[in-house]
């Protein structure tokens, strides 16, 4: 008899024997025993971090799998060679893949892709990190039933990667620390609830500024369908935490102010200068060594409109070719060239309200925290109207100049959760909270801890930054 056939055999007997609970326990393996008191021991470790006691409940059935086999669940092995067997060892494999990756994603971190450059130069549109959620403590999944390789849409096939319901209760588990100011964070877009889904940028609510409401729903073949999207299942963006629970920010002259103390800009910051040249243009090789990707590469070969680092700056400066270099600010009256037309970032937050706040100078405005009051008002309600209405599930309305909460007549209210607030290194191109506002402690993912490997799009065939692989993808967190 063949080896393959003896052992062919004997998984048939296996998976044929039956008998008593003691019977079957007597013909165990040591070997089983022992993986099955590995994934014993990992599944009530797994029990106790997530705090709920009902789930032990499933250790009889991981007993079955491995020990008594009440439910053949090997049964397909003792099947003859053939394509049924093939497929199910296939099908097998392919399971017990995707139950690893489902908990591996949820649980300990995934991989990001940095899609555009809000954070360069400290990260760069190409680059794939490795986001760890362990740091902040995981979120149980609020939406369960997803697939677990992708966001929100099917990959190829597209559609809807997720089933609304059930939604469960925001829960997370207990992590290493808290967000710290400088951290690099990983979050679902707060104003990405709603989605136009042919036209996911701009946001919905920007969207609905510039079009109007009615038109984006009654266009669907132009915007798409309108969509509601659960609270991680999100896109995914990536900024810099500058401002933490309780605080209270403001921009001034592009300086980020907390509780009127200036913070240390990081190294890489970048804001948009205007380089004026003598006519002589910036050449590819010299745009390739500043590290300027072709997207921001605006200008007509005698003045541009670039992002710079300070040495960027002061290396253009250097050049006896380059009359000026302009920073862009409230302050910017443009240069003396027809060509060039001066601008201004006016921002309103929200939308359809306008402090006076501008891009460079923001504020003040105070982050909530978790149990603090606020008094509720016409100047403050529209600050913090989605944190009441769509962040902690409230009820906001205003009839004859009283603001009315679940129905009833409130002059303060007290948040649910703490909220964190986001920018992007790249100042001046980074869709932040100074656009849409505060994120909620329930939209945090994690933090990214190294840069898998770096892809320049600027390149042929996507050429590999050898140099930021394994790169720590924070170099002004110490």
């Amino acid at each position: 008899m063949s080896t393959s056939e003896n052992n062919n055999k004997k998984e048939q007997a296996y998976v044929r024997q039956s008998g008593s609970l003691r019977e079957r326990l007597g013909r165990v393996k040591v070997t089983r025993w022992v993986r099955f008191g590995i994934v014993a021991a990992i599944y009530v470790g797994w029990t106790v971090w997530m705090g709920n006691p009902w789930l032990l409940l499933a250790l009889p059935l991981l007993a079955d799998i491995y020990l008594t086999q009440f439910i053949p669940w090997g049964a397909w092995k003792g099947w003859k060679p053939g394509p049924a067997r093939t497929l199910m060892s296939w099908v097998d494999a392919i399971a017990y893949a995707l139950v690893l990756v489902y908990f591996l994603f949820l649980f300990v971190g995934q991989n990001y892709q940095i899609p555009s450059s809000s954070l360069e130069k400290t990260l760069l549109t190409g680059d794939f990190l490795w986001v760890n959620k362990m740091v902040y403590g995981p979120r149980v999944p609020q939406t369960p039933l997803h697939f677990p390789l992708a966001q929100n849409t099917m990959p190829l096939v597209g559609g809807k990667s997720y089933i609304d319901k059930p939604q469960l209760a925001y829960h997370r588990l207990k992590g290493v620390r808290n967000v710290e100011r400088g951290d690099i964070v990983v979050f679902n877009f707060p104003a990405g609830d709603t989605v136009a889904l042919k036209c996911p940028n701009p946001d919905y609510y920007t969207l609905c500024h510039e079009k109007g409401r009615e038109a984006i729903w009654n266009n669907p073949e132009m915007f798409g369908e309108v969509i509601y999207r659960p609270v991680d299942r999100r896109d995914n963006y990536v900024k810099r935490c500058l401002g933490l629970p309780g605080e209270r920010l403001s921009i001034k002259d592009g300086v980020v102010y907390i509780n009127n103390q200036a913070l240390p800009q990081p190294e890489n910051v970048q804001f948009r200068y205007v380089v004026m040249t003598d006519g002589t243009p910036i050449s590819k090789a010299l745009f390739d060594e500043l590290g300027v990707s072709k997207d921001d590469r605006n200008g007509n070969g005698q003045v541009y409109e670039l992002p710079l680092t300070n040495a960027m700056k002061q290396q253009l400066e250097s050049l006896p070719w380059v009359q000026q270099v302009v920073l862009v600010d409230d302050n910017f009256i443009g240069l003396n060239n027809p060509d060039y037309l001066a601008y201004e970032h006016i921002i309103t937050y929200p939308i359809d309200t306008d402090y006076g706040w501008t891009h460079e100078n923001y504020g003040p405005i105070w982050i909530p925290k978790k149990g603090a009051t606020i008094r509720l008002d016409a100047r403050s309600l529209p600050l913090y109207e989605r944190c009441i209405k769509n962040y902690e599930g409230n009820t906001l309305e205003v009839q004859d100049d009283k603001i009315l909460v679940n129905g009833q007549e409130a002059s303060t209210y007290t948040f649910k959760m703490d909220y964190y607030w986001m920018m992007g290194d790249n100042r001046d191109n980074s869709l932040d909270s100074r656009y849409w506002g505060f994120v909620p402690e329930d939209h945090i993912v994690g933090t990214p801890m190294v840069v898998l490997i770096s892809f320049d799009k600027d390149r042929l065939n996507g050429w590999v930054r050898w140099n930021r692989v394994f790169k720590k993808p924070n170099p002004d967190k110490k």
